[in-house]
């Protein structure tokens, strides 16, 4: 399976998110791709140069998960190849307030009902709610859920950036640092514990 084969099938499906849920393809064996924990894509040791290439993989892109470890292909509606992914596939970069520019007072009154939007490197628009919500692993990394279980990593200064606008809430771990977007709670970790 080379990558010329796997751009070539993939144009042929290119309208919209593909529903590779929906897609059974026999296992072809491993490709030389990787996913960096910067998000960065390499074929064979060079970096994709073209944005495009790497979007129209990633909308290809699932996770399996087996015995507690996890794989990652890319799925075409023939052929399913394994790829190398460092940490998770995508990085948050940025967020916005869809309501930006309330005062102080009515920030507090819209405190639960404020709607975050966040996207990825890759350009993935969505709302930090139920259906895309953040995570923390056990070693205190962020993460938040794309699409299908695909997840992208918190970058560092967008961490910084929610740290200054958190709500210490004391809960049965101690006290966490957390933000509300969608009326959903979220902790950005534990600041003391019980």
């Amino acid at each position: 399976m080379s990558l010329e084969q796997i751009t070539r099938q993939l144009n042929e499906h290119s309208k919209g998110l593909p529903p590779v849920e929906l897609w059974n393809p026999p296992y072809c064996g491993e490709i030389d791709i990787t996913i960096k924990t910067n998000g960065d894509w390499f074929y064979n040791g060079t970096i994709f140069k073209r944005l495009p290439l790497v979007k129209l993989f990633a909308s290809v892109l699932i996770k399996e998960v087996e015995d507690s470890s996890e794989a990652y292909f890319l799925v075409t509606p023939v052929e399913k190849v394994k790829i190398s992914v460092e940490e998770a596939p995508f990085v948050l970069t940025q967020w916005c307030w869809l309501d930006d520019g309330l005062t102080v007072d009515e920030e507090k009154s819209h405190n639960n009902s404020r709607k975050m939007k966040v996207s990825t490197n890759l350009g993935d628009e969505f709302l930090l709610d139920a259906e895309h919500p953040l995570t923390i692993n056990e070693n205190g990394d962020l993460y938040v859920t794309v699409r299908r279980n695909l997840t992208a990593k918190v970058h560092r200064n967008i961490y910084y950036q929610w740290a200054e606008i958190a709500s210490e809430q004391q809960t049965e771990k101690g006290t966490e640092l957390v933000i509300n977007s969608s009326g959903c709670t979220f902790s950005l970790g534990v600041i003391t514990e019980s």
